[in-house]
């Protein structure tokens, strides 16, 4: 495999490792969007997050939490932004589960250009809130993707 997570977790790529327990490992970014941005995956190469374990998914949002509350504590940080992107056309760009835990500071300049839409009538949202709450109630998604 050739991952670049997995070879950060096994100390052939080098990082600035800031939490370690059994499961998980957390590091700064190389690329932050704000300085102090982290990183959290899990040490075991998953993806993508529906394919994830949910005792590893649990291990790695216990890290998230702890990496958020050095961010307000230890950088003073007003804030913190936790994401995950799934899949390539989310914008995932290394295939292995992984967290984005980003302080955010008032006036830090970045902005995340989300600019929401309504739906066309509450019968479309009806629907699909429908279509997803059978998913959600039935074994493995009513057999949809991963």
């Amino acid at each position: 495999m050739d991952c670049i997570f997995c070879k950060l977790v096994a100390g052939k790529i080098p990082s600035t490792r800031i939490y370690e327990d059994e499961e998980t490992l957390a590091f700064l970014d190389i690329a932050p969007i704000i300085n102090g941005h982290a990183l959290v995956i899990p040490k075991t190469h998953f993806d993508p997050l529906t394919a994830t374990p949910p005792a590893i998914l649990a291990a790695c949002m216990a890290t998230v939490q702890r990496v958020a509350q050095a961010q307000l504590t230890a950088l003073g940080a007003d804030g913190v932004n936790v994401h995950q992107a799934n899949g390539a056309a989310a914008g995932q760009v290394v295939p292995h589960l992984h967290f984005h835990v980003i302080p955010r500071f008032a006036g830090d300049g970045h902005h995340w250009n989300w600019h929401g839409h309504a739906y066309g009538n509450m019968a479309e949202m009806q629907e699909l809130g429908s279509k997803l709450k059978r998913a959600i109630d039935t074994p493995n998604g009513a057999g949809g993707r991963q």
